[in-house]
């Protein structure tokens, strides 16, 4: 049973984590360059900007939840199991969204990269 918690917890930190990774590329994108409007505006208005942006405090908050669940999972499991699965997978996960939500162009090198992740993470589970 305890396993099937630890999974719940990389799943869930995987997740959210993408989650806020996503979130926030999109919230930086919208702000855009920060030195070139901080050179326009100044450093007032960059920081104005920056906490005026919803989708940044979403990506934070998942980020919260991201980290928490990873405590959590700390608690069950070993370190040796939860540090690299749930950074392996939020790699895997990562370029997923990247591609599909965030249209960017993954190329074929990060794909095989991917794959490999995945082989990491089986072989990790595999003690």
């Amino acid at each position: 049973m305890r396993s099937l918690y630890t999974w719940l917890c990389i799943l869930s930190t995987v997740c959210a984590a993408t989650a806020g990774d996503v979130l926030i590329a999109k919230a930086m994108r919208r702000i855009g360059d920060l030195g070139h409007y901080r050179r326009k505006h100044g450093s007032l208005q960059v920081i104005a900007r920056v906490l005026s942006s919803g989708l940044l405090f979403g990506g934070i908050f998942f980020m919260a939840i991201a980290f928490f669940s990873n405590l959590v999972g700390l608690s069950w499991a070993d370190l040796s199991l939860m540090g690299p699965a749930s950074a392996a997978l939020t790699f895997v996960t990562n370029a997923i969204a990247a591609k599909f939500f965030l249209h960017e162009n993954v190329d074929r090198r990060r794909w095989f990269a991917t794959i490999f992740v995945c082989c990491g993470v089986v072989l990790l589970t595999r003690s």
